[in-house]
């Protein structure tokens, strides 16, 4: 972790974050620690509900935003993204969260997430990756292993290499990239904290178990370890992605730069415009 002092996470507080809608998750599932873990950090930074804004595509994981008493949207399948860029430049005073899952994000999501990357929108993404598109009853999904039997669809397995978000993170510019495990809740809820302070794009890989379709994911809390600790080297973040086993978690990458902002003129330029239109009306 980080040698900057940790953020103190105030668990008596984070329930204020919750809604009172009851998660329709799998009992067991990872994603209840991520819900966990977000409420605790939002607590942390003392952020008003009425400033947060987290955006969702479509499975299982794009459920949490309902699950909180911050703003909302539920949006088309793998399209969070460009709604959560889009709302952060012309909301720069809202605290911006897009989430969802390894399907949403790295499938049909996968060119929204490289452009996120490159791009460097103030905003942080959560992504809770189990390997497999749960909703829809178990199929094999970008990040799931090659030899991986468990889906009717691929009995055999899919024999392509899975798709590596932090090394595809890393490639297209993100400024921070890193990992946690939702059975980790201080440990996950403090990288949460980093990526929502960090002043970008800040991309968060979530180990998040799917106990009914891939129940040796359990053993993820007895394999999971810390592996990474910041660096602003990009060549040193690859070095260590070499020797990644895919379940070591940290902050791997955190070099700030110039994010994406709109050009105040440009925008005042349009705003009188639209204003004479109304006038002419």
């Amino acid at each position: 972790m980080s040698s900057e002092p940790q953020v103190k996470i105030r668990t008596h507080a984070h329930k204020n974050y919750k809604s009172s809608y009851k998660p329709v998750w799998c009992a067991g599932c990872g994603d209840y620690g991520v819900l966990n873990a977000l409420t605790k950090s939002l607590a942390a930074l003392e952020i008003p509900t009425e400033q947060v804004a987290l955006i969702a595509g479509i499975g299982c994981s794009s459920r949490l935003p309902a699950y909180t008493r911050a703003y909302g949207f539920h949006g088309v399948h793998g399209r969070a993204l460009p709604v959560a860029a889009g709302l952060a430049i012309s909301r720069p005073e809202l605290t911006v969260i897009a989430v969802g899952g390894d399907g949403d994000g790295f499938s049909i999501g996968g060119n929204h997430f490289i452009h996120a990357c490159r791009r460097n929108a103030n905003f942080s993404y959560l992504v809770m990756d189990n390997a497999v598109y749960g909703m829809t009853k178990g199929q094999a999904s970008p990040t799931t292993e090659s030899d991986w039997t468990g889906s009717k669809l691929a009995p055999q397995g899919t024999h392509q290499p899975p798709f590596q978000p932090l090394e595809m993170a890393l490639a297209a510019g993100a400024p921070f990239i890193a990992r946690a495990f939702s059975n980790a809740p201080n440990e996950l809820a403090q990288i949460i904290s980093e990526a929502i302070k960090f002043p970008g794009f800040a991309f968060v890989q979530i180990l998040s178990p799917c106990v009914t379709f891939r129940p040796e994911q359990l053993n993820w809390k007895k394999q999971v370890h810390e592996a990474f600790t910041p660096t602003a080297d990009k060549r040193e973040a690859y070095l260590r992605l070499l020797d990644d086993d895919g379940i070591g978690t940290g902050i791997l990458y955190r070099a700030p730069r110039p994010y994406f902002q709109p050009d105040t003129a440009a925008t005042r330029s349009l705003e009188a415009i639209a204003a004479s239109f109304e006038v002419g009306w």
